[in-house]
């Protein structure tokens, strides 16, 4: 029986895995069990024995596209030690965003929130809770910062949060229409010298 649930949660995860793309590419609405079947290779029956239907896929799939962009800065962030440097792993991650696979197709908070935001209740609340869980982190780590004496005491977390946050976001989306990084690179410089100026 062990074995069984075992097989049925691989086939789960190996769904989510290819779907994810499609969903954060083409969105929830634009998603057709067609390119369910064909991103997976499987029949609609196998995908909707494993799943309810396909908000329960998109949900999965949602936070699995999360997950790899949050897990791929955690990396990066916890290779160094100094605030400020743990800092900037966001611009200089940023900045690649159109070349590397996971995020070329855009970020999965901006996608998401996007499209769901009237449309999709549940994919709303995981985006907005996604978005919390990335300001808080940033938070965190200029409070954290601040008490190292790497950052400035009059710094507002908060404040430099919803900024960075913004500016990111902001120019993907830019990046993203135009298909050009020209713009991008023009935020994430000025993202630079904004955290290099909280530099105690």
């Amino acid at each position: 029986m062990s074995i069984e649930l075992s097989k049925a949660e691989r086939t789960r995860q190996y769904i989510i895995e290819k779907t994810a793309p499609v969903f954060n590419e083409k969105g929830y609405a634009g998603t057709s069990i067609h390119d369910l079947t064909e991103a997976t290779g499987l029949t609609k029956g196998s995908i909707y024995g494993n799943f309810e239907n396909k908000d329960e896929v998109a949900l999965a799939a949602f936070d699995y596209n999360f997950n790899t962009v949050t897990n791929y800065i955690k990396a990066q962030i916890l290779a160094t030690e100094n605030s400020i440097e743990r800092l900037l792993v966001y611009p200089k991650v940023y900045r690649k965003f159109l070349i590397l696979p996971f995020l070329q197709p855009g970020c999965p908070i901006l996608n998401t929130s996007t499209e769901a935001d009237d449309t999709h209740p549940k994919l709303r609340e995981k985006a907005a809770k996604a978005l919390a869980f990335w300001k808080t982190s940033i938070e965190n780590q200029i409070k954290r910062g601040m008490v190292r004496g790497e950052i400035k005491k009059n710094t507002n977390p908060t404040l430099i949060a919803i900024i960075l946050v913004s500016i990111i976001e902001g120019s993907i989306m830019q990046a993203k229409v135009v298909q050009n990084a020209k713009d991008l690179k023009v935020a994430m410089d000025y993202l630079e010298k904004i955290i290099l100026d909280l530099k105690a």
